[in-house]
């Protein structure tokens, strides 16, 4: 295994691994729909968390060794596997379908599969340091009891039948599971773990949150129902759901992604480093992500029945769960991009806040409208927002962005010599 190097970058393996969260994203979307209510949302969410403490655990392991070298493909490959058939588990994961196998024995089992994986590895790069030997045990049995309690959150509510208190149970399982692997492993981490390459901890995150706003484009196509003739209104809607993606990148990649690894690579202290690698990108991260999981949600079904041959021409009033999911999620994104700004820039970016007050403000509003007319509304918002946002910035902008160009000007200036010399 070689380990990782300060100007290490993201592997190819690691962007093959990234491509089963595609799939991941649209099979938490299909876990919702299946049945619209408060607590299936809720475990949307659960497996959307537990999805993302695995995935943050494969972005430490490359971050620490060079995941394309040695014997790391292999267990890379591994990793993909166990993720993929933890994916195809999400919609069978809280209650087993009869036929085949035990869909929530499933989903825990390649849960510790892959948790297991990344910690025999890291264990082994740090097999040399007496104190992590220590702490293995104790970063073993994190995944250990987190999934007994899958294990339990899967079986024990079958057995209770219909009682009412069966279904809370489940859900209290699977969010304790979660606060062990939560606050165990970032208590363990503070003591150990040490972010080494600045640039590939926040391009892992980036591509990460490309692939989220990527969903939400593929619920724009997989939201009207095949066979159907493109009318206007579906026409209108897609529009209108790719200016809204757009934006929402554009409020990311445009500056605040350069700014965030600048000030990681600023960060030389190693326990600050970690705080923001923390805080910033696993934390914070976190809840952009879900924010564009909602919003790909609440896209697909308007683009369902903006499709239907019975739905009026502006389509039905949104109703207030579905001007929760869509304007719910695009404020819970833009207020995930304010608290990153926060953290790392001490930086408040109040065109953001605004949007997200206006937003909060708006949607109970427009529940009773039809649902074009609201997508209307929330598009000509998150604009706007976005738009002053952009240019009230006071030379910011231009400065971040001319030093993360030089940067890859460098980079690219140095390979090119490297590779006149040797190649």
């Amino acid at each position: 295994m070689w380990p990782g190097a300060p100007g290490s970058r993201t592997t190819r393996l690691e962007l093959f691994y990234d491509l089963v969260f595609v799939f991941a994203f649209i099979n938490v979307t299909t876990l919702t729909a299946t049945l619209l209510s408060p607590a299936n949302l809720y475990r949307c969410l659960l497996v959307l968390a537990l999805l993302w403490w695995s995935w943050t655990g494969f972005a430490r392991l490359g971050n620490a060794v060079r995941a394309d070298q040695g014997l790391l493909p292999v267990v890379g490959v591994v990793t993909v596997a166990a993720t993929f058939l933890l994916v195809l588990s999400v919609p069978s994961a809280f209650v087993d379908r009869p036929g085949g196998l035990n869909g929530p024995l499933v989903f825990a089992g390649c849960y510790f599969a892959i948790r297991m994986n990344q910690i025999a590895v890291l264990g082994w790069v740090d097999r040399s340091d007496p104190r992590w030997r220590r702490g293995l045990l104790w970063r073993a049995m994190l995944p250990t009891v987190a999934t007994v309690l899958l294990v339990i959150a899967g079986t024990a509510p079958q057995r209770l039948g219909d009682r009412p208190y069966a279904v809370m149970l489940q859900l209290g399982l699977w969010t304790v599971a979660l606060l062990v692997e939560y606050v165990g492993g970032v208590t363990l981490a503070s003591r150990r773990w040490v972010v080494i390459s600045a640039g590939h901890w926040a391009e892992r995150h980036a591509l990460m949150v490309l692939i989220a706003l990527g969903e939400s484009i593929i619920a724009l196509g997989l939201g009207p129902k095949t066979g159907l003739p493109l009318t206007g209104p579906v026409a209108v809607a897609a529009l209108l759901g790719v200016l809204v993606v757009a934006v929402l990148w554009w409020a990311y990649f445009d500056t605040l992604a350069y700014a965030l690894e600048q000030a990681l690579h600023h960060a030389r202290d190693p326990a600050a480093r970690l705080r923001l690698a923390r805080d910033v990108y696993t934390f914070l991260h976190l809840p952009l992500i879900a924010g564009t999981i909602l919003f790909a949600l609440g896209l697909k079904d308007l683009l369902a029945d903006a499709a239907s041959p019975e739905t009026p021409g502006w389509g039905p009033p949104l109703g207030g769960f579905w001007v929760t999911i869509l304007f719910g999620g695009v404020g819970l994104y833009l207020l995930s991009l304010v608290g990153c700004a926060l953290v790392a820039l001490r930086e408040v970016h109040w065109p953001l806040v605004i949007t997200v007050v206006a937003l909060a403000v708006v949607a109970p509003v427009v529940a009773p409208i039809p649902e074009l007319a609201s997508l209307i509304v929330l598009a000509v918002l998150v604009t706007v927002g976005v738009v002053v946002e952009t240019f009230q910035e006071d030379g910011r902008r231009r400065r971040i962005r001319r030093l993360a160009l030089e940067e890859q000007l460098a980079a690219e200036a140095d390979q090119s010599r490297w590779r006149q010399e040797h190649l």
